[in-house]
C-alpha cells in the first residue's frame, strides 16, 4: 500500500525583499580582497650556506659568545644567509675555512669576506677595543667589508669582481677593470708575487695589485681564476693558462715540481687549444677546450689522469686525456682530491678516482669513468627532459646542479656540509632543500655556500 508512496521534501528557497536583492547584486568589488602571492625582495640573488660553523666561514652568528656554544657548531641544513636579504651578492668563493662574497653596493664596496683570517685572506682587521697594541680578528664571524686598495681613476664600476677564487690560505680576486687582487699566504708563490722567507702573515696589510697586461698582455683579458690549494691559474679570453703557486706534485704544469711566485704560461698539450675551463680543488688540475677535449695535469696517485699500468703519478706538463675519449664531447669538468668529474653533452655525469664516487658504499675506486644514471639527478616519467648542467667538487665531496635548479650532492660529510641534515656519509646523490633555483655553488673543504634564484 507505501510501496508507491514518494517522500515529499519541502524545497527551502531563500526570499530576497527587493531592497535586499538590489544589495546582493551590487556589492562594491573593490572592498574584495584579491590574493597576491608574496614576491621576493629586490635582490636578484639570494645565498644559502651549511657546514662547519666554527669557523665563522657561514658568516650567521652576530655573537660572537653565542657562536663559540657547542651546539652551534655545524649547521646541517641550507640555510638563508641574512646578509644576502641586505646585499646584491653577485659572487661567492669557498677556501679551507673562509668564505668571500662580491657584492654590488651604493657605497662603492664590492668585496665581503667572514671565517678563518690567520693568514690575513680576509685582508688586515683589528680589534676594535683592546689594549695599545691592537690584535688582527683571527675569525670573522659576519661579512665584513675587504677594502682593495685603489689608485687614481679606479671608479666603483670597475672595481666589481668580475671573478674570484679562494685556496687553503689564500684569496684571488679579478676585477672588472681587469686588476688582480692576492690576498694571503704566499708561502709557495700562490699569490703571484716574491716568495720571502719566513714572512709573517698574521697582521699583514699587504694586498698585492697586478695589472691584467702583466699577466696576459695587452690583447688579452682574464676570465676566469682557480685556485688549487696553494697555487693559482689564470684562463684568458683567448684560451691560455697562466699558473704559479705550489708545484710540488706538477700541478702548476709548468714542467716542473718547484713553486713558483712569477705568473707563467703554461703549454705542454694545451699549447695550441683554446680552453674554456680549468677545475681544482686541491692538486689534480683538469681543463677543458671549445671542442670538447679533456686535459689534465698534477697529482695522479690515483690514476686520475692515467689509468695505463706504467702511468706516471704526477704530470708536470699538461697532457691530453685517453680516459676520456669515450664519453662523447664534454662540457664540464671538476677535480676534487683524488677523484675526478666530466659532464658530457647528453648530461650524463662520470666520475672516477678513488672516494665516493656515486656508486653505492662498495665502490671507492674506478680507474675508468663510470656515469651515474639520470633518475639519481631527478629524471623521471614525469620530468623526462630534466638533466645535470653543471658540476663542481670539494676536496672530499661532489655536486651536480640540474636543469630544474636543484642541487644534488655526494660524499664525505663529517662537517655537515652536504646539507642533508646529518654527518653521514652519502653515497649516492641526494637532492639538498635549497628554496630557490641553484645558479652556482662554492665547495668548501667544510662547508658549502649555494647562489640561487629565488622561484618567484
Amino acid at each position: 500500500m507505501f510501496q508507491n508512496a514518494k517522500t515529499v521534501t519541502p524545497r527551502l528557497v531563500r526570499q530576497y525583499t527587493a531592497k535586499a536583492k538590489r544589495t546582493v547584486l551590487g556589492q562594491d568589488t573593490t572592498k574584495i580582497k584579491n590574493y597576491e602571492p608574496k614576491i621576493s625582495g629586490a635582490h636578484e640573488n639570494r645565498v644559502y650556506v651549511w657546514g662547519f660553523q666554527e669557523t665563522g666561514a657561514l658568516g650567521l652568528q652576530t655573537n660572537v659568545k653565542k657562536a663559540q656554544e657547542r651546539y652551534t657548531e655545524m649547521v646541517h641544513h641550507p640555510t638563508r644567509l641574512q646578509f644576502s636579504n641586505n646585499n646584491d651578492i653577485t659572487d661567492v668563493a669557498a677556501g679551507y675555512g673562509f668564505t668571500a662574497y662580491a657584492v654590488k653596493r651604493s657605497d662603492g664596496e664590492t668585496l665581503f669576506g667572514s671565517g678563518i683570517n690567520t693568514d690575513s685572506q680576509l685582508g688586515l682587521h683589528l680589534k676594535p677595543k683592546g689594549p695599545k697594541e691592537q690584535s688582527q680578528l683571527d675569525v670573522i664571524i659576519y661579512p665584513t667589508a675587504i677594502r682593495l686598495p685603489r689608485v687614481a681613476g679606479d671608479t666603483d664600476e670597475g672595481m666589481q669582481v668580475r671573478c674570484m677564487s679562494a685556496g687553503r690560505a689564500h684569496l684571488v680576486v679579478v676585477t672588472q677593470n681587469g686588476t688582480v687582487f692576492t690576498l694571503g699566504n704566499n708561502s709557495y708563490g700562490q699569490c703571484g708575487r716574491l716568495i720571502i722567507e719566513e714572512e709573517n702573515y698574521a697582521r699583514s696589510a699587504v694586498i698585492h695589485r697586478i695589472p691584467q697586461s702583466d699577466i696576459c698582455g695587452e690583447t688579452d683579458e682574464i676570465v676566469s681564476v682557480e685556485c688549487g690549494q696553494d697555487h693559482t691559474m689564470f684562463l684568458t679570453k683567448l684560451g691560455k693558462v697562466y699558473t704559479c703557486g705550489w708545484g710540488a706534485d706538477g700541478q702548476t704544469g709548468q714542467g716542473n715540481y718547484y713553486s713558483a711566485g712569477a705568473i707563467t704560461l703554461i703549454a705542454g698539450d694545451i699549447e695550441r687549444e683554446r680552453i674554456v675551463r680549468i677545475a681544482c680543488a686541491s692538486d689534480c688540475v683538469l681543463a677543458l677546450n671549445e671542442h670538447g677535449d679533456v686535459f689534465g695535469w698534477g697529482n695522479s696517485e690515483y690514476g686520475q689522469l692515467d689509468d695505463s699500468p706504467d702511468a706516471e703519478i704526477q704530470l708536470c706538463t699538461p697532457r691530453a686525456l685517453k680516459l676520456t675519449k669515450d664519453m662523447g664531447r664534454v662540457k664540464d669538468v671538476a677535480a676534487g682530491g683524488s677523484f675526478c668529474m666530466a659532464l658530457n653533452d647528453q648530461g650524463l655525469v662520470y666520475t672516477w678516482g678513488y672516494g665516493i664516487l656515486g656508486f653505492g658504499p662498495y665502490v671507492e675506486q674506478t680507474s675508468r669513468p663510470q656515469h651515474l644514471l639520470p633518475p639519481l639527478f631527478g629524471r623521471n616519467d614525469f620530468s623526462n627532459a630534466t638533466t645535470v648542467v653543471s658540476i663542481g667538487c670539494g676536496v672530499f665531496h661532489m655536486g651536480a646542479i640540474n636543469s630544474d635548479g636543484d642541487l644534488f650532492m655526494w660524499g664525505k660529510n663529517r662537517f655537515g656540509h652536504l646539507g642533508l641534515g646529518h654527518k653521514k656519509d652519502q653515497f649516492f646523490p641526494f637532492k639538498a632543500a635549497l628554496n630557490g633555483k641553484v645558479s652556482k655553488v662554492a665547495y668548501g673543504v667544510d662547508h658549502t655556500v649555494a647562489l640561487c634564484r629565488p622561484h618567484v
